[in-house]
């Protein structure tokens, strides 16, 4: 099988990462959540006491994590907080930050890392909100996953209740609708399906028949 890439897009808790995680098991692929590079660089910039609307802050963190990169430090938990959620949206979309960062993302889709003692990788599946539309404009198969915002707020502040954080619904959506705006609405990569995504709303879909559209899809795509 020649080296295949999958780009997977959407916003905040529409399953996008279940579905990439699932794909990559089911396809042998190397998976890359490019939102934890975005969420490491919010968190330097909060752990050093900086804005996040601060672009200057951005780009000295981006550099900072260019240049001392390891991929365990995105297995870094703090990085799933919602503090660190909100700042990613403010710092994320500024067009130096997401430029510094760019050729991370792209090494990861075109040369996936190989583990000792295990078959090499069928390519790569990386999921975010720009893969299909800048990352990746040349990938095998694309997919953008949505929801109603109210299904993923909920989503969301069940998640986090579930991980002991005291999350209140109406304050979890009104974070979305915040985060939304500002994704949909940046000057540079925009999250928007591709004009040749496939997308998929999953909201009121269970993750298994989720998966199965998906991954039906990514097979009739790859054909």
């Amino acid at each position: 099988m020649e080296n295949i890439i999958i780009a997977i897009d959407g916003p905040a808790a529409s399953g996008k990462g279940t579905i990439a995680r699932r794909l990559a098991e089911a396809l042998h692929l190397a998976y890359l959540d490019t939102g934890t590079i975005y969420r490491a660089v919010a968190k330097r910039i909060l752990d050093l006491g900086r804005d996040p609307d601060d672009p200057e802050a951005g780009v000295e963190a981006a550099f900072f994590l260019r240049e001392n990169f390891s991929w365990d430090l995105l297995e870094d938990s703090a990085l799933r907080t919602e503090e660190v959620s909100v700042a990613t949206s403010k710092s994320s979309r500024f067009p130096p930050v997401r430029d510094i960062l760019l050729d991370l993302q792209r090494n990861f889709a075109n040369h996936p890392p190989i583990r000792a003692h295990q078959r090499p990788y069928n390519g790569t599946v990386l999921d975010g909100r720009d893969i299909g539309t800048v990352v990746c404009p040349s990938a095998s198969a694309k997919l953008f996953i949505t929801a109603k915002v109210d299904v993923r707020a909920e989503r969301r502040t069940k998640e986090l209740q579930a991980q002991g954080v005291a999350a209140d619904y109406k304050t979890v959506l009104q974070d979305m609708m915040e985060r939304d705006a500002r994704d949909i609405g940046r000057s540079v990569s925009p999250t928007i399906p591709a004009a040749d995504a496939i997308v998929l709303d999953t909201s009121t879909l269970s993750p298994d028949v989720a998966f199965d559209q998906a991954l039906t899809a990514v097979r009739e795509r790859l054909a």
